[in-house]
């Protein structure tokens, strides 16, 4: 039987970032992903903040940067455009997610590719404390006795579906495209445009050589392959190739990749005796353009961290490891401020929206408390209506879905 200090569950950016810093601690540290490849399929848009990057104290290798980026360009139903300038990159996600676990890996972790958990056991002694976990599965490493979990296995995580933990999410879906010959400024285009994309939005995400993701959310999950198609079909993308990405087998048809995203904020339990979630697992996504990349990597590092500490103080209870808890709520941004926005602007109509944004200056990146001041002073007096719409609950929502709130 297989054994470590700390079994990490999914090989994604939060489960990357758990085993490197529990191999930095000097834990043995086991990586079990179900895929046969690291970071394939990729389920995300591959963005990253600036921010992000110094926050985490990432030294990104070149070859899975697809393109530095200058910020994000908001686009409202009208052709009404907003900037956001934040520096940031678009990444290689599936080769980002494969040199993080690299990393681990020459420090000391295993990572084993095809092992999927179907059972997990907590460990009591005489005195009904734990000890540690039995996990059992698909793969030859199997059945394996651990110290401590670190589930990064995504929205329909591994400790969730296994063990009752008395929590339940929403989710909504995403699929792109990459599509060639796209031309591109530098800037993410976020259009906010109900006619194809019901309670969500549509991004077209550029990378080196005029690739790009064209993708979308929606909370219609049976519709949204149609209503992306639309959006292909009705602009500026309608003569534009759908290719393979680089990592899709030769010859297969393109069609849209991508998967379900947690939306409505994090877990209501995000620990437990021995057993830490992180990233989608726990619900961990900024709620208004459900970036998750940054929010993962944090709450990975501290999870490692969090358990590393109490190895040390033998003591893996889930009273201790709610230090944790304390520490992702202290640093995350409201979610209830950026939920209760977000309500709010899927209540606007298409022309709505455009007079909200025709009343925000073209830069948002650089607003002082005069400048938002006089945003409510021009909405109060063009459009009273909107107040009573909750626009301003909307504005905050955009405010706390910036790079420095963790939004990308």
């Amino acid at each position: 039987m297989a054994s470590c200090d700390v079994l990490v569950i999914g090989a994604g950016p939060g489960g990357g970032s758990a085993a490197l810093h529990s191999a930095r601690a000097g834990l043995s540290t086991m990586i079990v992903e179900a895929d046969s490849e690291v970071g394939v399929p990729v389920h995300c848009g591959e963005c990253l903040s600036q921010m992000a990057v110094d926050n985490l104290d990432l030294d990104l290798p070149e070859d899975v940067i697809a393109l530095d980026c200058k910020g994000i360009r908001v686009i409202f139903p009208d052709g009404t455009k907003r900037l956001l300038t934040e520096k940031g990159y678009v990444l290689e996600k599936h080769r980002f997610e494969q040199w993080l676990c690299s990393e681990a890996v020459e420090l000391g972790a295993s990572l084993h590719l095809s092992h999927r958990v179907t059972s997990m056991e907590r460990i009591y002694n005489s005195k009904n404390e734990f000890t540690n976990w039995k996990i059992d599965g698909r793969g030859d490493e199997f059945p394996i006795e651990c110290k401590a979990v670190i589930d990064a296995s995504g929205v329909a995580g591994a400790a969730t579906k296994l063990l009752d933990m008395g929590t339940q999410i929403d989710v909504i879906a995403g699929f792109q495209y990459e599509m060639t010959e796209v031309d591109n400024d530098g800037y993410l285009d976020f259009y906010l445009w109900p006619e194809y994309s019901p309670h969500g939005y549509v991004w077209m995400i550029p990378k080196q050589g005029k690739r790009a993701n064209v993708g979308l959310v929606t909370t219609d999950k049976r519709g949204a392959i149609k209503y992306l198609n639309k959006f292909v079909e009705d602009t500026y993308l309608s003569d534009k190739e759908i290719q393979n990405p680089e990592w899709r087998k030769p010859g297969v048809k393109p069609k849209p990749f991508g998967g379900t995203i947690p939306i409505s904020g994090p877990r209501e339990v995000t620990t437990g005796d021995g057993l830490i979630l992180v990233g989608d697992a726990a619900g961990f996504t900024s709620p208004l353009f459900e970036g998750g990349s940054h929010l993962a990597l944090w709450s990975g590092r501290e999870a490692a961290q969090t358990i590393s500490a109490a190895i040390s103080e033998g003591d893996l209870s889930n009273d201790r490891l709610l230090s944790y808890v304390r520490a992702w709520k202290k640093r995350f941004p409201p979610y209830h401020k950026i939920l209760k926005g977000k309500t709010s602007l899927y209540d606007l109509s298409d022309d709505e929206l455009s007079k909200m944004a025709r009343c925000l200056p073209e830069e948002l990146g650089s607003m002082s408390v005069f400048d938002k001041l006089w945003i409510g002073v021009k909405i109060l007096v063009k459009h009273p209506i909107l107040y009573t719409k909750g626009v301003i609950s909307v504005l905050l929502s955009f405010g706390y879905s910036r790079a420095k709130h963790f939004g990308w």
